[in-house]
């Protein structure tokens, strides 16, 4: 039965009811509280409703760690639309794929500053998607008198429509969020994530992480809240439990440092490198010890966290760091260190409640048996639960062969100790983890080879100090060909998202394959 309070809108709702002068968006010097937030949202939704958006339409955005994000995603949610969050990092052509593979009625962008130059990027997929003369286009940014040409403002798209709406009844299994990944292979893919995916896995975090609404947590928002990380732990989590969300647009140590020290933040979430990045931050001029004792709770995901970054964190600033496991099609928390508990350091800890995890034998649905050594028996994760999504946008081979009885196979290798803690061991297949971003091979090769002058291409993960891994393309030119490898770094960098392109390249005359003709890409390095 549709009811408002399966909408994932309601997690803001009930705070703005609730504690409606309440801080719930900081960025800079603007603070934002609930019933603002809530108030915006809604004249969102009933911009969509004007223009013709109906329930079960797809709605993108594409903008930075800032307070539009949130007000935008919401008012989508309570005009019974999904929501399409794109990676602000896509180029034109990459942006044009994401809105006509979502089949996309309208996209909100923002316009972009020299930092942020997303809007120029977005406005050319936007003009680029093919069949897509239905869409509308808002861009956001207070700063701009006028914004691009062809497009509207937000701040004019949303001038007199009224400051409440009766958000639209969902079912629990209605799609509220489509998050766009590759899986391991192939152009991205969109994982739906029903209402209840999303919602139960924000309301996961009193269990996860002590969350109590009558003392709320202050959260630094430095993971970008187009990725499931950020958007589930950190945005829906904060407001499903009356907390403030502090923004910043990009991650740099530095100032967040300072905006830690200065905004007395309570709750960390971050990828291994943003650790890494805040221990070589600390100078005399960085009250730690002040940090230290707001600081509550460090949680780290999207890759492995090396053990010496885990060690001198805690011994820094107090707080042993939470490791945790999922993945954009699982909402994204699949297991965490239970809170309260001694962590395991290398452990990607239990599965949270109401989800399950088990190890397959590779390349089947078997489960592992473990033999005489089963706390080191290796096997493919595989996870089911209230957070596994409904599947892939309009792809029912892929999504038949992602989950059979509700089971998500997850394409990560891992093993299970005595106690039923998990370890990840390895990827199962090619991708690569660069800075907590998953980047795909093949994605990068079949661009590399839209290049006139190369002829084969082979992309691996080499180790990297800062980003975990970093990107290497290995390639065999055409003859007669003269593009030098840094001219190629050049011009995927035009190509492709920042965090995509190959920053080594390697020119060779032959590529290892096997007699099926397949790269052996373990031997390239």
């Amino acid at each position: 039965m549709s009811d408002t309070t399966y909408n994932l809108a309601s997690l803001l709702e009930d705070s703005a009811e609730r504690y409606p002068d309440r801080e719930a968006v900081v960025l800079g010097d603007t603070r934002l509280t609930y019933a603002q937030v809530d108030g915006v949202a809604n004249m969102v939704a009933n911009l969509l409703v004007s223009r013709g958006i109906e329930p079960g339409d797809k709605v993108a955005l594409s903008c930075a760690n800032l307070p539009y994000f949130s007000m935008i995603y919401y008012g989508i949610l309570k005009a019974g639309a999904t929501v399409v969050p794109l990676n602000i990092l896509l180029k034109g052509r990459e942006v044009a794929y994401h809105l006509g593979d979502a089949d996309a009625k309208a996209y909100f962008c923002f316009q972009g500053t020299p930092e942020l130059p997303i809007g120029q990027e977005g406005y050319a997929g936007f003009q680029a998607a093919e069949g897509c003369t239905d869409f509308f286009m808002v861009t956001v940014d207070p700063a701009a008198a006028s914004p691009i040409e062809g497009t509207e403002s937000f701040g004019q798209a949303i001038s007199g429509q009224p400051g409440t709406f009766e958000t639209v009844a969902t079912d629990e299994g209605d799609t509220a969020v489509i998050l766009y990944t590759s899986g391991t292979t192939g152009q991205p893919k969109g994982a739906e994530l029903r209402h209840c995916n999303m919602r139960d896995n924000a309301l996961a975090g009193e269990a996860l992480f002590g969350a109590d609404a009558e003392r709320p947590d202050t959260y630094l928002c430095v993971l970008p809240l187009f990725h499931s990380f950020g958007q589930t732990v950190i945005q829906n989590g904060a407001f499903a439990y009356g907390g403030t969300v502090v923004m910043l647009p990009r991650f740099e140590a530095g100032p967040a440092l300072m905006t830690m020290l200065s905004e007395k933040v309570t709750f960390f979430a971050g990828v291994p490198t943003m650790y890494w990045g805040l221990l070589g931050a600390l100078d005399p001029t960085v009250d730690v010890e002040e940090i230290a004792r707001n600081l509550r709770v460090a949680a780290a995901g999207g890759s492995a966290l090396p053990v010496e970054v885990h060690k001198d964190f805690e011994k820094k600033f107090g707080v042993t760091i939470l490791e945790g496991y999922g993945l954009s099609e699982t909402s994204p928390v699949a297991s965490f260190s239970p809170y309260g508990e001694p962590v395991r350091v290398g452990s990607i800890g239990t599965p949270i409640p109401g989800v399950e995890m088990k190890l397959l034998k590779p390349d089947t649905w078997d489960d592992l048996e473990g033999g005489d050594d089963p706390e080191h028996a290796v096997g493919e994760i595989a996870i089911k639960g209230h957070n596994v999504m409904k599947g892939y946008y309009q792809r029912p081979e892929a999504t038949e062969e992602a989950i059979q009885d509700g089971w998500f196979r997850s394409g990560d290798l891992g093993r299970r100790d005595a106690d039923g803690w998990y370890y990840i061991v390895d990827r199962s297949k090619d991708m690569i983890i660069r800075g907590g971003y998953n980047v795909y091979p093949r994605e990068v090769e079949e661009v590399l080879m839209t290049h006139p002058d190369v002829s084969l291409a082979a992309v691996i993960g080499v180790p990297d100090p800062s980003h975990g891994e970093e990107i290497k393309a290995v390639v065999i030119l055409n003859d007669g060909a003269t593009v030098t490898e840094e001219e190629l770094v050049a011009w995927g960098k035009e190509q492709m998202a920042g965090y995509k392109y190959p920053r080594q390249v390697q020119v060779v005359s032959a590529l290892p394959m096997t007699a099926t003709g397949k790269i052996l890409k373990r031997e390239l390095s």
